[in-house]
């Protein structure tokens, strides 16, 4: 059987840069791309010596004619993902999911590839459906600042099954609920890097409005996991990823501020405007679909990213953790 290659989008991202592992792992040629804004390098720097692997340095707002040769797979993961970052480049967003996956669909299209979208949970806004399944249409405020991710993302979705419809594209779509692990950045905004980093360096745990709002938190290896599942699969319409165990970001704080073993307060703050009340993915789809369930514990998960934030912390290497 002839190498196989994937085309990663956003691969110095978080996920991204786990995605080119596992791709490379499975005995793919891995071509990742990623204009590095909110990405890093560092990210992909243990697979520099990879002769399966290079990386392209571009912005996929602008054409990605420069990617020649046989393509069997396009995943987009090219979008800032935090609330910290597209609150920062905000018309970034906008155009990476518009404009951007627009040209990443045309490579699909022009290579023959499947095309794969990272889409997001922040589609169903603020749900009034809880769990949330993938039939479920959204309640999402379309002018509000978070607007720049869930519009993007929503149109996203939308001119992905317009290119299957109409373009003959064979696509998926990946709705991905929170997700943490290493290479998280410490300063990105979200939950568990943010509270990690807190407790680590003593600091106190910024808890937003009450800290009854719930999230849920799957391992970046089982979110690759589905992913990959679902590429392979036959399913093109949205998949749920994630985890249906639920806690508060209450719980949350103190459980990092007793596994660090940190003896600092929590201090709460106004809530950001539309930040979701409640988020728990039904994974039926995904369950039945593709065979996949989430299989390393929340606990388990957790001490892995703790220590991996830790190590590099305690040697010096603040850029690397942030």
């Amino acid at each position: 059987m002839a190498e196989q290659r994937a085309v990663i989008l956003g691969a110095a991202g978080f996920i991204g840069s786990h995605l080119c592992d596992r791709f490379l792992g499975d005995g793919w040629r891995v071509t990742g791309v990623d204009n590095l804004i909110t990405g890093a390098l560092r990210n992909l720097e243990h697979l520099r010596r990879d002769p399966r692997f290079d990386f392209i340095r571009a912005d996929i707002c602008e054409p990605l004619d420069g990617i020649g040769g046989p393509v069997q797979a396009v995943l987009d993961f090219a979008s800032p993902a935090s609330p910290v970052d597209y609150l920062k480049y905000p018309l970034e967003t906008l155009h990476v999911g518009s404009v951007g996956v627009e040209n990443a669909l045309r490579l699909a299209k022009r290579t023959g590839a499947r095309f794969l979208l990272s889409s997001t949970s922040e589609v169903y806004g603020d749900p009034q459906e809880h769990p949330q399944r993938e039939t479920y249409w959204g309640n999402v405020n379309p002018i509000g600042p978070r607007a720049v991710y869930d519009e993007a993302k929503r149109f996203a979705e939308a001119i992905t099954m317009a290119y299957r419809r109409h373009e003959r594209v064979d696509t998926r779509i990946a709705r991905i609920f929170n997700t943490y692990g290493p290479r998280m950045r410490l300063d990105d905004g979200r939950a568990v890097p943010t509270f990690v980093g807190q407790a680590l360096r003593g600091d106190p745990i910024t808890v937003y409005g009450d800290g009854s709002q719930t999230r849920s938190f799957c391992y970046v290896e089982d979110n690759v996991d589905c992913i990959v599942r679902l590429l392979h699969g036959s399913c093109p319409e949205p998949i749920n990823v994630g985890t249906p165990q639920e806690m508060s970001m209450l719980q949350l704080a103190n459980w990092v501020r007793e596994a660090v073993g940190a003896k600092v307060q929590i201090v709460f703050r106004p809530l950001p405007q539309d930040d979701p009340r409640v988020r728990r993915p039904d994974i039926a789809r995904a369950r039945e679909l593709l065979g996949w369930e989430p299989r390393v514990p929340f606990d388990e998960g957790m001490r892995r990213t703790i220590a991996w934030f830790k190590e590099r912390i305690n040697r010096g290497d603040l850029a690397a953790a942030v």
